[in-house]
């Protein structure tokens, strides 16, 4: 593994600030509560007051995608000094863009995520393997180049997932655990490139035994996850391990200091907690 290395960098950033992942989600039922418009200028309002409250404060913050393309380039704009905002002050930025496709349009998008010079590059992005896991391939390639990383859906958190991630595949395992196991294949080359989506709301009924990678674990607080649910659902000694909750931080805004305080002090929780 060398410094140039996305496992290189998450690890770093996690012994620097913790494990955990704060989300900026600004949905309009939060905008209500924060006293802001349903409107571009009001998710880039809420945005600036979470870059100034989490930047450098937690080794990870992962914007949700979907809140801010909903207003279309205004969003866009407010996404892009959103992620730049982030990762100047040293957060790593986790784009939660859920993209999959396949030849040119997938490598458009890992273009758009992860190349150098794009207005929206963030430190790694989410990424839907249901094309095939080979469909990523161009993201892949380029993540490992520029030393960024992937989270490929595999056990997620929403009970709609579960009929389809555990059916069995025809070569024997279930859908999400021939997604692990892929994964297990890529990161032989030391690089920890390809982490995984596993919730944390329930059992995952998966195989980590060989996955030294990353894994996101969504639905700690507003979802029922408590930091005892990770500790009995994962193995509570593994390093990256990257708790993510949105809600139940966000609801203490819109000032700084207590979106700052709140998430400090689940990301103290998550840090007693699993130690």
């Amino acid at each position: 593994m060398t410094e140039h290395s996305w496992g290189h960098r998450l690890r770093t950033a996690v012994r620097s600030r913790g494990r955990l992942c704060v989300g900026i989600d600004p949905h309009p039922p939060l905008l209500d509560a924060w006293g802001l418009p349903r409107t571009a200028q009001g998710v880039a309002a809420f945005a600036d007051i979470c870059v100034e409250a989490f930047a450098g404060e937690v080794a990870l913050v992962k914007p949700q995608v979907a809140f801010f393309e909903a207003y279309g380039s205004a969003g866009y704009a407010a996404l892009e000094r959103t992620v730049r905002g982030l990762r100047e002050a040293g957060s790593l930025v986790v784009a939660d863009a859920k993209r999959g496709d396949i030849g040119s349009t997938m490598s458009a998008y890992a273009q758009a995520w992860l190349a150098e010079g794009s207005p929206l590059v963030s430190d790694a992005v989410t990424v839907s393997p249901y094309l095939g896991f080979g469909s990523l391939e161009p993201a892949v390639t380029l993540a490992t180049e520029t030393g960024r990383g992937l989270f490929a859906l595999a056990r997620t958190s929403n009970p709609e997932g579960g009929d389809l991630q555990r059916s069995v595949t025809a070569e024997g395992p279930s859908v999400a655990q021939s997604i692990v196991d892929a994964a297990v294949a890529q990161n032989r080359d030391g690089n920890d490139t390809i982490g995984l989506v596993v919730g944390a709301t329930r059992g995952h009924g998966l195989d980590l035994s060989e996955f030294a990678g990353p894994i996101l674990a969504p639905g700690l607080g507003a979802q029922g996850a408590t930091v005892r649910d990770l500790a009995d659902i994962f193995d509570g000694s593994r390093e990256l391990l990257l708790p993510n909750t949105s809600r139940d931080v966000l609801k203490a805004g819109p000032t700084v200091s207590a979106l700052r305080a709140a998430a400090l002090r689940v990301r103290d929780e998550v840090e007693t907690g699993l130690a």
